[in-house]
């Protein structure tokens, strides 16, 4: 049970790292980001919990929207893509990430 929970609290309570890592490599509308998190990192997050996390980063100034418009390819579509302040704020979840390895796992890094 300790596992799945830390599991859990690695992945699901922490989506917005994910979405910004996703982000870094290039736009991406609402569906994508959750598939492509099913695809490269093995869970899969609610729709609705992704949307979420795109909205949360929105208002908290970390990623930009851009909207195109209708075509006879498909709707309209929200492009979100990551900005200065969210790779800033990524890279020091990288460095807190990495202490903590270090901290907890000894110094060593693969």
């Amino acid at each position: 049970m300790a596992f799945q929970r830390f599991v859990r609290k690695l992945t699901k309570e922490n989506l917005w790292l994910y979405v910004l890592s996703l982000l870094r490599e290039g736009p991406l509308y609402g569906y994508e980001v959750e598939r492509m998190i099913r695809e490269r990192f093995g869970f899969r997050p609610g729709k609705i919990t992704c949307y979420v996390v795109l909205y949360m980063l929105q208002k908290e100034g970390l990623i930009d929207v851009s909207q195109t418009l209708p075509s006879d390819v498909g709707p309209p579509r929200r492009y979100y893509r990551i900005n200065k302040r969210g790779e800033e704020l990524l890279e020091k979840a990288k460095e807190f990430l990495d202490d903590l390895r270090a901290k907890v796992f000894g110094d060593e890094k693969d």
